[in-house]
């Protein structure tokens, strides 16, 4: 999963949100009930940061199955015949969208109905009415929508150009990788180092600029 270039005013909530759930649940100290326009202006901004929020739990549910197909990968490469690899993969894939199917979508609905009692409390306690109508009207205006836009045309630019200026580094140091790891192999396997040279990635490929989501 490529993450979001900028870090937008939707995810430094929630993860200042956390921090301080975290550091409220350690102190004693309690915020009074919200009045009920503040508990509006909460739910509200809750609203707004609903795709945030199912984005981070997106997240969370599918990393363990993506380091597990990680695994899977390089147990298929080293000892699956290369003959049933292909019907392997396939199975394999399948396995891992019955997974998602099943497993995103009630992540992602429980982190939704989670937020009201989680990170409520939070902006109840760190928020005065005037601060959260503020932030609702950011989060509202077009000049943060387009530039949530924009991110993606940020993110390609930047990158390019980064590209570009290490690349001679990055080819210089996977060589020496690739070197490094030829001879650990080939003393390990008491092989000549030809026959289990790993196989080094193009600079241009490892260095490639992220596909824009």
């Amino acid at each position: 999963m490529h993450k979001k270039f900028l870090l937008t005013i939707s995810s430094a909530l929630i993860m200042a949100s956390a921090a301080h759930l975290a550091h409220a649940q350690s102190t004693p100290a309690a915020a009074p009930a919200p009045s009920a326009a503040k508990k509006e202006l909460i739910a509200k901004l809750l609203k707004l940061q609903q795709p945030g929020i199912e984005a981070m739990s997106t997240d969370m549910a599918q990393e363990p199955a993506l380091q597990m197909l990680d695994r899977a990968a390089a147990v298929l490469q080293a000892r699956v015949a290369p003959e049933k690899r292909d019907a392997t993969i396939k199975g394999v894939q399948a396995d891992a969208k019955k997974y998602m199917e099943k497993t995103v979508p009630m992540v992602s609905s429980r982190a939704v109905a989670l937020a009201p009692d989680t990170v409520g409390p939070v902006l109840n306690l760190r928020f005065t009415e005037d601060e959260l109508k503020k932030v609702i009207a950011i989060l509202e205006s077009p000049e943060y929508a387009k530039f949530q836009q924009m991110s993606g045309e940020m993110q390609q630019a930047l990158q390019a150009k980064l590209v570009a200026d290490t690349r001679t580094g990055v080819e210089a140091n996977l060589k020496t990788l690739e070197a490094d790891l030829t001879a650990r192999l080939s003393a390990a396997a008491g092989q000549p180092a030809e026959s289990v040279a790993p196989a080094a990635p193009e600079a241009s490929k490892a260095a490639k600029p992220a596909a824009k989501k």
